[in-house]
């Protein structure tokens, strides 16, 4: 294996329709400050930057010894950069996929598959569900994130039934019924009453969701038009998704799952079979290394509802319990950790203030991604023939067990997010 164990990273920029246009974009912004001459459009959506080695976006190697290497291509050759137990449990490959995402327009209702049901999809239709992977996946809130997350506390459920009549009618009486009725049941009960309501609400006839979203979206426009608020039925938010994707069923599953607006630094973690969309702002994500998603409605992508209907837990959180927040580290006074109750992947968040001039990343028996969104530092290690250059938007890999310092170039903090896996 190559001495070689710390080197800069060109990423893969993926303009999905979705993404922000242009300078509004947190990845056009990090590109652009990385890359003096990265040529941002105003006009084209800067949606995800992937920061990994996966086969639809590897990374590419910035260093004049690897050069023409993609990081998946260079891992191949050199496993032992991963670290010892990360090596025998992923057979060889980087388990994560590290990335950040602008989102201006939902992002569908999906979930992801565990592992057996994956296996199980990638069988019968591979077209759709590429590996037999899982893929658990965090975000973590650059800007003000905006997505859904979980199913509501059923009294929320009741609440926007009674308020909300064409909501009411697409799910219908036997299926609300079933849900006032289920209030102080057993847990298994209150989940078989949702499942219930949402195999309703999903497996409606297009027709009838359209017909009933135009009603809803009138009201809304009416009453907003004459000032009055509609946030008890969220209705900025309702036309919003009607405006991006008219007539969608998935327009009214605002009022099945939880709403969350993270503020930066927060964060939410989507373990499998958790329904979800995100809906808008930029984020940190980290998830397994993994394409599998079934998606429901808010998206042009296939749909196969029957599968997510059928995957789905149901059991109801309230919003709250769906943040995801980060540890401190006991060691470090600068490092907090998110550390989800996965193997595949944990991420770091480092804020260092400029007063400290030198800072010692943490030495790690995992192989790890590195990504600045702050600051300019240059990063140097006992296995580098020189100290590398990183500026906002900088990407490092540390292979296992590597040593890497870093030291200020200007006077502003440094905020950094690593990516690894702790087995």
């Amino acid at each position: 294996m190559t001495g070689l164990q710390v080197f800069p990273l060109s990423c893969v920029v993926q303009q999905y329709a979705w993404g922000k246009r242009g300078s509004s974009s947190e990845v056009a912004r990090l590109l652009a400050s990385s890359d003096p001459l990265a040529q941002i459009s105003e006009d084209k959506p800067y949606a995800e930057l992937w920061m990994g080695a996966h086969p639809r976006g590897d990374a590419k190697i910035l260093d004049d010894h690897i050069s023409q290497k993609t990081l998946g291509q260079w891992i191949a050759e050199n496993q032992d950069c991963l670290g010892s137990k990360v090596k025998d449990a992923f057979k060889g490959k980087l388990p994560f996929l590290f990335k950040v995402l602008s989102v201006e327009t939902a992002l569908s209702i999906q979930a992801h598959p565990n592992k057996e049901l994956a296996e199980k999809l990638h069988l019968q239709a591979p077209q759709h569900y590429p590996d037999a992977n899982h893929k658990p996946e965090m975000a973590i809130a650059l800007t003000s994130f905006q997505g859904l997350c979980g199913f509501r506390p059923v009294e929320e459920i009741l609440t926007f039934l009674k308020k909300v009549p064409e909501f009411q009618l697409l799910i219908g009486d036997d299926a609300a019924t079933q849900l006032r009725q289920s209030g102080s049941s057993d847990p298994q009960t209150v989940a078989s009453a949702i499942r219930s309501c949402f195999s309703h609400l999903m497996k409606s006839e297009k027709k009838a969701v359209a017909e009933q979203l135009n009603v809803l979206v009138k009201r809304i426009s009416q009453q907003m038009s004459a000032g009055n608020n509609m946030d008890d039925i969220c209705g900025e938010l309702l036309l919003r998704l009607h405006q991006q994707y008219p007539g969608d069923v998935g327009c009214f599953a605002i009022y099945f799952l939880n709403l969350l607006t993270l503020k930066p630094g927060e964060a939410m973690f989507l373990e499998a079979n958790v329904p979800h969309a995100y809906l808008e702002g930029d984020c940190v994500e980290c998830m397994a290394c993994s394409d599998n998603t079934v998606r429901a409605g808010l998206t042009p992508k296939f749909i196969d509802v029957p599968t997510l209907c059928d995957m789905l837990n149901y059991t109801p959180t309230p919003s709250k319990d769906r943040l995801f927040p980060p540890l401190q580290s006991q060691e470090d006074p600068y490092l907090s950790i998110y550390d989800p109750p996965v193997p595949d992947f944990t991420v770091m968040k480092m804020e260092v203030p400029s007063s400290v001039t030198e800072y010692k990343v943490l030495v790690l028996d995992s192989a790890s991604i590195l990504l600045v969104v702050k600051g300019t530092t240059t990063a140097s290690s006992p296995m580098t023939q020189a100290a590398i250059p990183l500026q906002c938007g900088g990407v490092l890999f540390i292979g296992a067990n590597a040593s890497v310092t870093l030291k200020h170039t200007a006077p502003q903090d440094l905020v950094l997010f690593r990516a690894c896996c702790l087995l």
